[in-house]
């Protein structure tokens, strides 16, 4: 018998299966994940995440492993060069956000210990189980879109939040009939 999966998991694509069977809705604790994630997320922005995911091994190469350190020190160059990768999606907003990102990400990990600890302090380090039924946005998306606004992150606003906190399994937002879904 086939296994019952969200609705949005496209059965067409093995990645975006893969993606939803391994990864969304489970509880991550990974810094350079979390960092990712949150780059990711942003990048999404007016595209669908199956796009974003298509590409994500591309932006792993294109962004250093995500690796912060380097990515803060992009500069103007590094910039240009990202734009004429086909690999990722060259919008230059959202590649300067990622380097802006980068370096309030380095703040944030001198100032809380990084996201992982920065994020789940919020839920007390338990994940949110919802009804099923998805919604965009949520009060604890609002405070976390607001207060990393607040310390300068860009491409955070509290839609983008509410999919990487589904994403990352802070929130657990399975349909409610599908067998990927936990029970609180």
């Amino acid at each position: 018998m086939q296994k019952q999966r969200c609705r949005w998991a496209n059965p067409a694509n093995p990645l975006y299966l893969r993606y939803h069977d391994e990864e969304w809705g489970v509880p991550c604790h990974d810094e350079l994940r979390l960092f990712e994630m949150l780059n990711l997320e942003g990048a999404q922005a007016g595209l669908s995440w199956e796009t974003v995911l298509n590409k994500r091994e591309a932006y792993r190469v294109a962004f250093d492993g995500w690796n912060a350190e380097l990515i803060a020190e992009y500069d103007a160059a590094k910039v240009e060069a990202l734009m004429q990768n086909a690999g990722i999606i060259r919008n230059r907003r959202k590649i300067e956000a990622t380097i802006s990102n980068a370096r309030c990400y380095l703040q944030l990990k001198q100032e809380t210990g990084g996201l992982d600890a920065y994020l789940w302090r919020w839920t007390e380090g338990k994940t949110i189980h919802t009804d099923g039924v998805h919604v965009a946005t949520s009060p604890l998306s609002d405070q976390i879109s607001k207060d990393l606004k607040k310390r300068g992150f860009k491409f955070v606003g509290s839609t983008i939040i509410y999919a990487y906190l589904q994403a990352t399994g802070i929130i657990c937002d399975h349909d409610a009939g599908c067998d990927w879904r936990t029970p609180a």
